[in-house]
């Protein structure tokens, strides 16, 4: 008895502290709110004013967890996450009773099924494409979903240690970003595609120019099939990459070429580069540097430029061109940008897209170019419906950065990431097991490219490469669909309606 007599005083005592403190601590910020200049609210209401910001940092988690339908949230919404998040467990992707998606909202692709698709599960199987015919050394990429580029730096090592080990499971290839080749790209031994960016990360010289030497250096790793010369993104075009300086540590700061601790910022266009023949110029230059394939990256912003590039290249002749053309939109996403770009700026990759292909295609240049699609395309619909518009092949950043385990905390500038994926914090990297997250990276492509497969056999064709834009109709402002080769008639060819 006495023992719980002095128990309960023990804790009446702490609560009498506990509540004096409280009201210290709010007298204190009363009197800080009233003296402080800064903030009208926290002036007028003092000490209830700072639950405004509070509850304004934390609305976008209560919306995201609590209040969104699953289909409303920005930029991805809980339906596309899921999605992933169970194709990445490797569970069944399966759903009853009915589609909780809105046809009627414009456009929403719709696939049309076959009146008799072939039997069985021996059709709709990838076959591997060539790119880059004319290189010393091709590649044959066996994929058509691969994983878009995402720099160490703005990911983290066991981030990118996992995609490198998932992507060799899942035999897709792995694009470096414009930060540079780690160890750590290469520690899974998949294939890789080495981004170029403005600033040379990686293969620059003392002078901050493309050093040839350092080309023949990384070009001389087998598992490097193929390198991509980044024009811009869509998340910033006309503006280069951003690295915080919390996030340049000495091993990237080698990496990359730049000193430590500083943000590090690329030129928002390569200088040597002035149109589109100078382009050309250097993509020849570091194909017969490398002997790989050498293709760019970049987003349309007006479509007639493109028109010029490719009839420059029907001057100078196929052999000139880029091996292939990743074309990013506007809607795609990075770990830091201006809101103005990222919000603003650079064509929809689904109105990019198909008048891009058919420049490409009017001119004779199918074979020769392969188009590369990026741009928030995550689920099998997604990247069903970006070969049906012509893309060869089709990318994806936040699909997989998902399926590492990103919950789209939006903290990917702040180092302070909670799952793990974009933090250099070696506490909140302890979170991200490289070895466990390989498995869900290869699960989540495998699960794309199977229920890719699905629509292509269900649409009637053997292979997803074969499907057009005749198989897909879109969604128009009134709620009726129309074909997307009746959408785009000016440009249609027969390659691709």
């Amino acid at each position: 008895m006495g023992t719980t007599v002095w128990i309960l005083e023990l804790l009446a005592l702490l609560l009498v502290l506990a509540i004096g403190f409280m009201l210290v601590a709010a007298v204190f910020m009363y009197a800080v709110d009233r003296i402080q200049t800064a903030d009208a609210v926290r002036r007028n209401y003092p000490v209830i004013g700072r639950f405004r910001g509070l509850f304004t940092e934390l609305g976008e988690f209560f919306r995201q967890y609590f209040f969104a339908m699953d289909r409303e949230e920005m930029p991805f919404n809980r339906a596309q996450r899921d999605w992933i998040y169970r194709a990445a467990e490797g569970k069944d992707n399966t759903v009853a009773f009915g589609s909780t998606r809105n046809i009627s909202l414009p456009g929403t692709p719709i696939f049309m099924n076959a009146a008799f698709p072939p039997l069985g599960d021996q059709y709709a199987r990838t076959e591997p494409l060539l790119i880059g015919p004319t290189a010393r050394e091709p590649y044959a990429a066996p994929s058509f979903f691969n994983i878009s580029g995402m720099s160490y730096g703005a990911l983290s090592r066991p981030a990118v240690r996992a995609l490198s080990m998932g992507a060799k499971k899942a035999g897709v290839w792995l694009n470096t970003g414009e930060g540079g080749l780690s160890p750590f790209h290469l520690e899974g031994g998949c294939d890789i595609v080495y981004q170029i960016g403005t600033a040379k990360y990686g293969v620059r010289g003392p002078d901050g120019k493309l050093s040839d030497e350092k080309l023949r250096e990384v070009a001389a790793y087998p598992q490097v099939k193929m390198f991509e010369l980044k024009l811009a993104q869509g998340a910033k075009p006309g503006k280069g990459g951003i690295l915080p300086g919390a996030k340049v540590d000495e091993e990237i700061a080698a990496i990359r070429g730049i000193p430590v601790g500083l943000p590090s910022e690329s030129p928002n266009r390569h200088e040597e580069i002035d149109d589109w023949g100078d382009l050309l110029d250097m993509i020849g230059h570091i194909r017969e540097v490398t002997g790989k394939p050498v293709g760019i990256k970049t987003v349309v912003g007006r479509v007639d430029p493109f028109a010029e590039f490719f009839d420059l290249i029907l001057h100078r002749g196929p052999d000139s061109a880029p091996d292939f053309i990743t074309l990013d939109g506007g809607e795609g996403g990075t770990g830091a940008a201006p809101m103005p770009l990222i919000d603003l700026v650079g064509m929809p990759i689904r109105e990019a897209l198909p008048r891009i292909t058919d420049l490409r295609n009017q001119r004779g240049l199918h074979q020769r170019i392969r188009l590369v699609a990026s741009g928030k395309l995550v689920n099998p619909g997604d990247v069903a419906w970006a070969i049906c518009a012509g893309a060869d092949f089709v990318v994806s950043a936040r699909g997989f950065m998902f399926s590492l385990g990103c919950i789209q905390a939006l903290k990917c500038n702040r180092n302070t990431c909670p799952t793990g994926v974009t933090t250099h914090n070696p506490r909140l990297q302890k979170g991200l097991v490289p070895q466990i997250k390989a498995d869900k990276v290869a699960h989540f492509a495998a699960g794309v490219i199977g229920e890719v497969e699905t629509i292509a056999h269900s649409v009637g064709v053997s292979e997803p490469r074969q499907m057009r834009r005749r198989h897909v109709r879109i969604v128009q402002n009134d709620g009726r669909s129309i074909p997307m080769n009746e959408l785009y008639p000016s440009y249609s060819t027969h390659a691709v309606s």
